[in-house]
């Protein structure tokens, strides 16, 4: 039987699944001979080198396209570029936050009101609020998580534990926040309206939860070596290095308002920096002085802070923990998480450019026929796509196109294929270390991806979930009844139907 126009144009399933299976490879290697904590500093090479492989096989097997790879670097640079600035204003609004003295205040109010033994539960639960009114998990986790990150610090807490609950709590809230640009772009992709989206993912969403807040629960009572004696020595430090008032809480709120008030990201992060440059000549004089010649002209001091924003500070507390967490690293310790991110983005480009993106993900949609292996299908593309693209929104554009006919086809609703997508696209994005979302995160809260997996909770149970009620049924509805029998009926019946149509579209 000869070959398609379609197939002819598209590299086969060995040659695309190279490239990814030989970033895994790369990734695993560093991870065995250099250790987990390498990941960040080594992955873009790994990038860099599967994209390359995958132009070189396309070109080999006579695939390739030129047009075809612009389009593909297009969509995914749109995608991934507007990520850049705003890890530049993150490293800007973690340093200022920092010697501005807010992030101390609020380490200082947290070691003497909260409970050490609910702190996962509290900071898991205060992100989810705050990302439910914001709609922004990037921005929870640069401001109050890195808050949380420091309290839990001080408080013996381990750093990955901390940012799993950071985590847990911020994306549960993204998720379902209708201000939330990843909620938005499921539900639309889908074809669902926004809030009946974000009402039947509470079906899933909520037993995740649930179960997140009460593996914080447990933990909380097994971790956290603070005492009482310590936690004196501690604020005393502080008080000693930084003048602790509730003026500087003035920082965050005016934050906190830009972005319930729906200003853009990258302004909001440049308005919050500038805000926390104010306050370390207006709240923290003494440390502004050490860091600055306050003697000097406007233009001196004006070079002063762009030194200040760029490179690393260190500050003596007289407390080693302290001195270590007050430090900042500026702009340049975001560089390579930059370079990790515009990688990722070449990769993805790659992939989506030379056809192999479109080869494997039409391996996911074939031969389905169970209302379980079509959510299970669904859950492993999102999975797959998140790897691939490097990138949670084309994963989810992607995904919606991909399955979209198919729930249709099988007489599932829209809003199961939402469901889904969010819950193994959205949750899961954090997870991957060479994903924009998981190099974000693992640099703004100084911890690798493969430190807080396993307390990401939340976000482990999504896709579970998503897949256990699917198993169930409940709460699931189909053209023919709700069992996977009546799904696999209507498939043995459009199966002739659905080999024309893919001839057809080929």
């Amino acid at each position: 039987m000869p070959m398609t126009k379609s197939e002819q144009a598209r590299p086969s399933l060995i040659v695309s699944l190279l490239p990814l299976v030989s970033l895994l490879t790369c990734i695993l290697s560093i991870i065995i001979f250099l250790g987990p904590g390498a990941v960040a500093d080594y992955s873009h090479y790994a990038l860099l080198g599967a994209a390359a492989l995958s132009v070189l096989l396309a070109a080999a097997s006579g695939t390739l396209r030129l047009d075809n790879l612009k389009s593909g670097l297009m969509k995914s640079s749109r995608q991934t570029l507007p990520a850049v600035p705003m890890l530049l204003f993150i490293s800007m609004v973690a340093t200022t936050w920092m010697l501005s003295g807010v992030v101390p205040t609020l380490i200082d109010y947290g070691l003497r009101f909260l409970n050490p033994t609910l702190f996962l539960v509290t900071t898991c639960v205060a992100c989810s609020i705050i990302s439910i009114l914001t709609g922004s998990s990037w921005s929870t986790i640069a401001t109050i998580g890195v808050a949380f990150m420091g309290i839990g610090t001080v408080m013996g807490y381990s750093q990955a534990m901390i940012a799993g609950a950071i985590i847990s709590g911020a994306y549960f809230g993204d998720k379902m926040s209708p201000l939330s640009d990843t909620t938005v772009v499921a539900s639309s992709a889908c074809g669902v309206d926004l809030f009946k989206h974000i009402r039947y993912m509470m079906i899933t969403s909520g037993p995740a939860m649930a179960t997140a807040i009460i593996v914080f629960f447990i933990l909380g009572f097994n971790n956290g070596t603070l005492t009482t004696a310590s936690s004196g020595d501690l604020t005393s430090c502080l008080n000693k290095t930084f003048d602790i008032s509730p003026w500087t809480l003035i920082i965050p709120a005016l934050t906190i308002t830009m972005i319930v008030l729906r200003v853009p990201t990258v302004l909001t992060l440049a308005g919050s920096a500038m805000l926390g440059a104010i306050g370390i000549y207006v709240f923290q004089p003494e440390i502004a002085a050490a860091l600055s010649d306050m003697s000097a002209g406007i233009m001196a001091q004006a070079g002063d802070l762009i030194k200040i924003l760029w490179s690393e500070t260190t500050l003596t507390t007289g407390h080693d923990l302290l001195d270590s967490l007050v430090a900042t690293s500026g702009i340049t310790g975001m560089l390579p998480t930059i370079a990790l991110v515009l990688s990722a983005m070449l990769f993805g480009a790659a992939m989506i450019g030379t056809g192999m993106l479109a080869t494997l993900t039409e391996t996911f949609t074939r031969r389905l026929r169970r209302r379980t292996s079509i959510v299970g299908a669904t859950v492993g593309s999102g999975l797959f796509l998140n790897s691939c693209t490097a990138d949670q929104y084309l994963s989810l554009i992607i995904g919606g196109n991909m399955y979209r006919n198919v729930y249709q086809r099988f007489g599932l609703e829209p809003r199961l294929l939402s469901r889904s997508l969010e819950d193994s696209v959205s949750v899961t994005s954090v997870l991957i270390p060479w994903n924009s979302c998981g190099v974000t995160q693992s640099a703004v809260l100084g911890v690798s991806t493969f430190a807080y997996f396993p307390y990401c909770v939340f976000n482990i149970m999504s896709p579970l979930m998503t897949m256990f009620f699917a198993w169930t049924g409940w709460r699931v509805k189909s053209l023919l009844g709700s069992s996977d029998e009546s799904v696999s009926a209507l498939a043995e019946e459009l199966s002739p139907a659905i080999v024309k149509m893919d001839a057809q579209s080929e």
